[in-house]
């Protein structure tokens, strides 16, 4: 049982907010009483989305949008400030792996690494300044979704864009953090490890054994986990905690 009253018409945009992570994401905050604004790039996963969050009772808007164009974001940031007259929250989540390898074709590997840090970061990077105008002064929140892989290069060879772009992720949570500060808006990120998601649980059983091997606490990580962490950041009891990237994890990792 939760209590609505404290969450009650705060506003929240999540990137990324249609599948996975970001849906689990979605649902968690909508049945807090946040208005919930959600990006993706399929208009319909984002309707179904859309959908289930308003099925709680929760107010929800999803925009259609791919957060590497810059009008993309700046359009779905004013639609959402338009309806409701300003941001609280902004949880940059958006992103997808495409492995590349020294032995991939040039063009390809270069065209993979452009665009997954497009995605991850640069995104991450656009959202932020559209939405940092804004963002409530005092209290706004700005929590980054990175990636155990920052820290461990991936489990598997391939990952080398994808981990640049979350190590990138994590040092602009850092800059970011000491410039909204004193302006009383935190800038945090998590770092998942393996979450059990729409994706996930078509790899192999092989791959999924192996991911689940170094979780201490000896199961995957669901959504849900990762929305615990983020509604953590995002109240009043996380208000202290600036520039930090939380692990979330089961122990698979715990030192950076």
């Amino acid at each position: 049982m939760t209590d609505k009253n404290q969450d009650a018409g705060r506003v929240i945009i999540i990137t990324g907010g249609s599948t996975g992570i970001g849906r689990g994401m979605a649902n968690y905050f909508g049945e807090r009483g946040f208005r919930v604004a959600i990006l993706g790039r399929t208009r319909d996963t984002l309707d179904e989305a859309r959908a289930e969050v308003s099925k709680g009772g929760a107010e929800c808007l999803a925009f259609q949008a791919d957060v590497s164009k810059r009008e993309d974001c700046f359009r779905a940031v004013q639609g959402a400030v338009d309806a409701w007259g300003k941001i609280d929250v902004l949880v940059n989540n958006a992103g997808a792996m495409q492995n590349v390898f020294a032995t991939t074709p040039i063009d390809e590997a270069e065209k993979i690494f452009r665009n997954t840090l497009d995605v991850h970061l640069v995104g991450a990077f656009l959202m932020m300044m559209a939405a940092a105008p804004h963002l409530k002064r005092p209290g706004g929140k700005i929590v980054n979704i990175s990636s155990i892989g920052a820290f461990m290069g991936g489990r598997r060879p391939g990952a080398g864009a994808y981990v640049a772009a979350k190590s990138g992720l994590n040092a602009l949570t850092f800059s970011w953090a000491r410039e909204f500060g004193p302006q009383g808006i935190t800038v945090n990120a998590i770092a998942p490890g393996f979450i059990e998601t729409e994706l996930t649980k078509k790899w192999p059983d092989e791959r999924r054994k192996a991911a689940t091997n170094d979780i201490l606490v000896g199961r995957a990580g669901q959504p849900a986990d990762i929305a615990a962490a983020a509604y953590y950041l995002t109240s009043e009891a996380g208000s202290f905690v600036n520039g930090e990237v939380l692990n979330v994890n089961g122990g698979a990792y715990f030192i950076h």
